[in-house]
């Protein structure tokens, strides 16, 4: 991609510590640094039209391709051990292709998808497929950043499109659990940001942790105190991965089985694996989009783990943590992920490393840029992006509003 279709605005140096207080207020942005690292960027990201919709329609390419991979797996457990699927995993994700316990319809499903430019166009870099983060960022953000500048607007709200898929299945008045880990406030944010859209738009709201909810009849109930009772949906921020670590008694296999409306329902950890390319050929199906934008991807092995232009990738990381991209980690780092990858293969990939076309700010520095684009069963629904002044983007990275150019 030569020109890449986005450019960086600046936010006015005299309106940048307004924008940020309104950033961490109605945005929901409690955690503007990591250490010393501000992640609250001065910038704005403008997207042309053009590649706005070219990224809307991949984006809904590859999440129909997803769930037809989704409803392969469910009839093809055998293929759970290549994904890196502990036991118990294995097991609760087989049942429920062959109890046929699972309707996509019945569910809310809400996906990322994570856009690079590169110097052979657009590439994917991962889909978050179970938990993704960035609600508020693409829901109010853009919105704020809109005050500043004229000739833009913002593209989508994530949380409107949520809220109107949970409006398709339940009643207003219906009361929805927000699950996630309570005692960590980056994960408090989203889901009291979506709590919040939610009781304003006529729903009661549950803020919960996963072992707050008990089973009976396949409908969740809370037992949380002066909570208790039916809980009629589930909006889930706590990775399914996690829940392993509860104990048995907190009935936390009940997810598995469940007829309450979810975002996400369990199903869709079938698919958070980055080891899913291995499974590619056996599943029987055409994935076209996928195979165009997402790296080659292997085991990790000696001819991959020596080989320039390859990276390591935990199958089941986050935020950027333990890619092993050159020039963006410690020498120490990059030693630990490959020791970790050769020791627990199953854990990891080796992935055929793009190369990200950086962008210059108005200040003249160079970026990496991440554009998450969500969709809600299905659809596109709203941008999110993350700068980062190396390629592997991270904890450190900075959040950015994604505006779109108006029409003429």
């Amino acid at each position: 991609m030569d020109d890449p279709p986005l450019t960086l605005l600046k936010i006015p140096a005299e309106d940048y510590p307004d924008y940020r207080r309104d950033v961490i207020f109605r945005a929901y942005k409690w955690d503007p640094q990591v250490g010393d690292t501000n992640t609250i960027s001065r910038y704005v990201v403008l997207l042309s039209r053009k590649a706005a919709q070219e990224l809307c329609a991949l984006a809904e390419s590859l999440s129909d391709e997803l769930c037809e991979m989704e409803r392969a797996l469910l009839a093809r457990p055998d293929l759970l051990r290549t994904l890196g699927f502990s036991g118990n995993m294995k097991r609760l994700l087989g049942a429920i292709g062959s109890n046929n316990s699972y309707s996509c319809e019945d569910h809310v499903r809400l996906k990322r998808f994570d856009f690079h430019p590169t110097d052979r166009g657009w590439k994917i870099s991962e889909v978050n497929s179970d938990v993704p983060g960035g609600l508020a960022e693409a829901s109010v953000l853009p919105e704020i950043a809109c005050e500043f500048f004229t000739g833009c607007r913002p593209d989508g709200n994530v949380a409107s499109h949520v809220l109107g898929s949970f409006q398709s299945k339940l009643r207003a008045g219906s009361r929805i659990a927000f699950v996630h880990a309570t005692s960590y406030a980056d994960d408090r944010q989203v889901m009291q940001f979506l709590g919040d859209y939610f009781l304003q738009n006529g729903y009661r709201t549950l803020f919960a942790a996963p072992d707050h909810l008990r089973w009976k009849d396949k409908k969740a109930y809370s037992v949380l105190s002066g909570e208790e009772g039916a809980v009629d949906g589930i909006v889930r921020f706590f990775p399914l991965e996690w829940l392993e670590t509860l104990p048995r008694e907190s009935g936390w296999r009940g997810y598995f089985n469940c007829e309450t409306a979810c975002c996400n329902h369990p199903a869709a950890m079938l698919t958070q694996s980055k080891r899913l390319p291995l499974v590619w050929d056996s599943l029987g199906i055409g994935i076209p989009k996928w195979k165009a934008l997402l790296p080659e991807t292997k085991e990790p092995g000696a001819q991959a783990r020596d080989a320039d232009g390859w990276i390591y990738k935990p199958a089941f990381g986050r935020v950027g943590s333990g890619i092993s991209i050159k020039g963006s980690v410690s020498e120490k780092e990059l030693k630990s992920i490959k020791k970790a990858a050769v020791r627990s293969k199953r854990a990891w990939i080796t992935q055929r490393m793009f190369n990200s076309t950086p962008i210059i700010s108005p200040d003249g520095d160079s970026y990496h840029i991440c554009l998450g684009l969500f969709t809600v069963d299905g659809k596109a629904a709203g941008f999110y992006a993350r700068l980062g002044s190396y390629a592997r983007i991270d904890e450190y990275a900075q959040d950015v509003p994604v505006l779109i150019e108006c029409g003429v």
